[in-house]
């Protein structure tokens, strides 16, 4: 039957009772993401789907058992990323997206896997990665701040107020944009999401009027951030912006273009806003589904990012992507995976592989090398901004625990999600106590 519980809304799309009922990617799906799971473990930990590969006389596999996304992942040369591999055929016929900004910077910047290492090294890392510990102040005065909005109201929509707002602002500041431009981003973030919402399939395919309508939305992020930087290089700040009109590149020898820095930055907003928020906004479900633990994390805070990591590898942000294929045949799992097919790495089934994990539906805050899920990828093409995130998400409940004492759902919750591939509320309202010192 349809699902009630607090991980999804009833929809038409209903509970996979059996292989033959598992749909990961039709609508609805996101509701019983969490059920399939366990079926393809059991029956498919290699699930084929006929005809989705880059044409299509090539076939597409699910992996969804943890031990073959991490051999993917690890080895860049035996599974290239689709940028990395050679050209498609002249006789694919899928409707792809135009080429952006980020694309046309790859050439130049990162168009092999030693040049990617170098573009993290010396352009995001010192921003976004896991030692940039500049942004801790900024993180929190924006946490704080958004929680003193409504903290006296007893109620709050915690998306719409607190989980989705937080990461805009923060990527906002780093990256040097005005504050009051946030709505404009918000919906320049969208059009960049959008495949991974809206389009079809594992591939994620937009109709031809889908794209024509985020390519336009797009050229209007283009001229902005253009203008951005071309103000920086007038007057630079201490912000990334103004960062990459200044540093030299070694790979390249010279200091980066104005379209290059516009690509750099594209990749930042379509990696930096999603993912957290939706992260932090399931967070606040497992916490108010377990208020033994809101109260344990208040009361010993150093376990906060084991909860966090936790939560991340049982409530993956983006459940899987299609990125890589086969360089030769393969066998996973006992299964012929022949050379050139395409891989749908399924994160958040890996991350519940009963086989890597033990209790794999449950957080278990002793559990040990608690960082090893695949939330984030692994391997040299790990999220570049997964170290900014995890801030945010750890600094986002110490504030939240200094101001409240209790936690629980308020009443007219659908808990319904997104279309598309990421896990993603539409909204969560909650009830709370304030603190009595907050």
């Amino acid at each position: 039957m349809a699902r009630t519980t607090p991980r999804g809304a009833p929809t038409e799309m209903k509970c996979p009772m059996s292989l033959a009922e598992v749909d990961l990617f039709s609508a609805g799906a996101q509701e019983h993401w969490y059920e399939a799971y366990p079926l393809l473990h059991a029956h498919a930990p290699v699930y084929r789907i006929p005809g989705e590969g880059m044409t299509s006389d090539r076939d597409a596999f699910v992996l969804s058992k943890f031990e073959d996304i991490a051999m993917v992942v690890r080895d860049g040369a035996r599974f290239p990323v689709l940028q990395f591999a050679d050209a498609p055929p002249a006789d694919a016929d899928d409707i792809k997206p135009p080429r952006n900004v980020s694309q046309i910077a790859n050439q130049t910047l990162r168009p092999n896997p030693e040049m990617w290492q170098a573009h993290r090294q010396e352009l995001t890392e010192p921003w976004v990665g896991a030692g940039a510990t500049r942004h801790r102040e900024m993180i929190a005065s924006a946490a704080n701040g958004l929680i003193e909005q409504w903290i006296d109201k007893g109620e709050v929509d915690f998306v719409g107020e607190f989980a989705r707002p937080l990461p805009q602002i923060v990527m906002a500041t780093v990256l040097g944009f005005p504050l009051e431009d946030i709505p404009r981003l918000a919906v320049w973030g969208g059009a960049q999401v959008k495949p991974f919402v809206f389009g079809r399939g594992h591939r994620n395919i937009l109709t031809a009027d889908e794209i024509d309508d985020q390519t336009r939305v797009l050229a209007g992020f283009a001229a902005y951030v253009e203008d951005q930087v071309a103000e920086k290089r007038r007057r630079p700040g201490e912000d990334m912006i103004s960062f990459l009109t200044q540093v030299t590149y070694s790979p390249i020898g010279r200091k980066l273009t104005d379209d290059e820095i516009n690509g750099i930055v594209y990749g930042m907003v379509i990696g930096g806003l999603e993912t957290t928020q939706y992260a932090i906004a399931e967070q606040a479900q497992l916490l108010c589904e377990d208020p033994a633990m809101f109260s344990t994390l208040r009361a010993d805070r150093s376990k906060l990012t084991r909860f966090t990591e936790e939560a991340l590898r049982l409530r993956s942000p983006t459940q899987g992507l299609s990125t890589r294929i086969t360089s030769q045949d393969e066998i996973f799992q006992g299964v012929l995976v022949p050379k050139g097919s395409s891989l749908h790495l399924r994160w958040a089934a890996g991350n519940r592989d009963p086989q890597e994990f033990e209790r794999p539906d449950e957080i278990m805050l002793d559990r040990k090398a608690v960082t090893r899920h695949v939330a984030f990828s692994q391997g040299p093409r790990s999220c570049p901004g997964s170290g900014i995130s995890r801030q945010e998400q750890h600094i986002a409940w110490e504030c939240l625990m200094d101001h409240i004492d209790t936690l629980e759902y308020a009443p007219g919750n659908t808990f319904e999600h997104q279309p598309g591939i990421m896990l993603g509320l539409y909204e969560l309202r909650l009830k709370f106590t304030k603190a009595a010192a907050g």
